[in-house]
């Protein structure tokens, strides 16, 4: 039973939610409180998150970002009650997944939530891999393994969150091709903010620190300064 954190200041929100997510089978824990839903989610496992941005005591903004820092990795959807495109871009800067606009059917949520799972989720049984082999893609000593959404550097297990991911793979399907952020903004989060490349940057960074031997002088995801990234094998 998959385990799903629901930090939100509006009860009947915290109500709503945890009807609709008990009855598709998650196990919902909840708070009402940016420090306590904080300290939920760095002290026990959760499989999703799902955080409203304005909350008392701490914001969903900060707590974003501390899990983040603290490599808390499960997949954050953002609330607002704000149609406010700063918001959404601060809220994928901090390191969430998906972001819904208030107010929202509890259709949505799940839709937006099993669309991560998919995309996210190993697949594991004997009767998917049969029908499924596993697809591997592999530059340098970074190998991703396509099917069951996993990633080794030197041979050691690396966990990324899911816009990581994404992003890595993206790369590295296009090995030693310059690739300009505007179209990463277009091709992984599917949004069109025009200048707004701090998103792709901050991913860019939190990527470097899983996947560089030494993220400040990276040796497979480079800056080509006016341009944009360049993902290729390092020089030996």
């Amino acid at each position: 039973m998959k385990k799903v954190l629901v930090v939100d200041d509006e009860p009947s929100i915290v109500t709503l939610l945890t009807f609709n997510l008990e009855k598709e089978g998650y196990h919902v824990v909840s708070a009402t409180d940016g420090r306590e839903g904080l300290e939920l989610a760095l002290n026990q496992p959760f499989d999703f998150i799902i955080l409203d941005v304005m909350l008392p005591s701490m914001d969903g903004m900060e707590i974003t970002r501390t899990l983040r820092q603290e490599k808390i990795d499960a997949p954050i959807l953002m609330l607002t009650a704000k149609d406010d495109q700063i918001d959404r871009i601060l809220g994928l800067e901090m390191g969430a997944d998906d972001y819904l606009t208030k107010p929202f059917s509890p259709r949505e949520v799940l839709a937006r939530m099993k669309a991560i799972f998919r995309r996210m989720a190993p697949r594991t049984t004997a009767s998917i891999v049969e029908e499924q082999p596993a697809e591997f893609i592999q530059v340098g000593a970074i190998r991703a393994d396509l099917t069951n959404y996993q990633v080794t550097v030197e041979e050691e297990s690396i966990v990324l969150t899911p816009k990581e991911f994404e992003l890595l793979v993206y790369f590295m399907k296009r090995k030693d091709r310059v690739i300009d952020r505007d179209t990463l903004l277009d091709r992984i989060w599917k949004f069109d903010f025009a200048g707004q490349s701090r998103i792709v940057d901050v991913h860019v960074s939190h990527l470097r620190e899983k996947i560089e031997a030494d993220p400040k002088h990276p040796q497979y995801l480079k800056t080509v300064r006016g341009f944009g990234y360049k993902f290729q094998e390092p020089h030996k």
